[in-house]
């Protein structure tokens, strides 16, 4: 196990070493001068982090929407999936409001929530919860979906109760995929967070974005792009070590 991770670190670092090199020499060759360094990036970053009270007030204005529009779509998501995949009623009620929210990229219903909700935070928590739930709703109802039918079965044969039903085969059953689909939703809840705020909030990270771009500082700009995959990469990595510690006996697993 020990040389497993070794080895897997070993080939991220190799990854990540060929891509800041192709980076440097793209750069060298390159005839744009917005085109940061990535040696200016990471000092850019490094001045954003202990020298830019801004950015932390900034990154705080931001996380208030995501962790509260992710909160919620975590609440709503779950509970709509694991019905719909238990209730043929209920998936014939949500197929087509699931079918449509897939098929339909969320960006264009921005303006509408904003000219509903204002440009307030209700507004930025809106669309980060319509940017995750609806792939936490979809990965859960394939989850239950996927639990043996024989087993549930069985169980009313012994004369379990539904509840019984629900807590020993299929939330056990679907735990895999409901990670797999926060996973996904912590995603897009980042980008649902920050495409509201360069589209038409101007607050928080998207704010600082804009700003450095009209002053033409790019080296900031990818800095700040850097933070935010920083921040996306320790998030997902504290869930999977959450679904480790909750699910030790499941596969890691990941449903579209």
């Amino acid at each position: 196990m020990k040389n497993s991770t070794a080895r897997d670190w070993g080939l991220r670092l190799l990854v990540f070493s060929a891509v800041v090199g192709l980076w440097e020499l793209f750069r060298s060759y390159s005839q744009n001068f917005l085109l940061p360094r990535f040696s200016e990036i990471v000092g850019a970053l490094f001045r954003l982090l202990f020298f830019e009270n801004r950015f932390w007030e900034a990154l705080y204005v931001s996380n208030q929407a995501l962790l509260l529009g992710y909160a919620i779509a975590v609440v709503v998501g779950i509970p709509l999936g694991l019905a719909a995949g238990r209730f043929r009623w209920m998936d014939r009620i949500l197929n087509p409001y699931v079918g449509v929210l897939l098929a339909m990229p969320i960006a264009p219903f921005i303006p509408i929530v904003i000219i509903a909700l204002g440009l307030g935070l209700s507004a930025r928590v809106f669309i980060v919860v319509l940017f995750a739930f609806i792939f936490i709703t979809v990965n859960t109802r394939a989850g239950v979906r996927n639990v043996e039918p024989s087993l549930i079965e069985m169980a009313k044969s012994f004369g379990a109760s539904e509840s019984q039903i629900w807590r020993r085969i299929v939330i056990p059953g679907a735990t895999p995929a409901i990670f797999a689909g926060m996973r996904i939703g912590l995603g897009r809840s980042i980008t649902g967070m920050v495409m509201v705020e360069l589209l038409l909030v101007a607050s928080g990270l998207g704010r600082l974005l804009l700003e450095f771009s009209g002053r033409m500082q790019s080296d900031l700009v990818f800095a700040t792009v850097l933070a935010v995959i920083i921040e996306a990469l320790a998030l997902l990595t504290a869930m999977q070590a959450i679904e480790r510690r909750i699910a030790r006996w499941a596969p890691d697993i990941s449903l579209g």
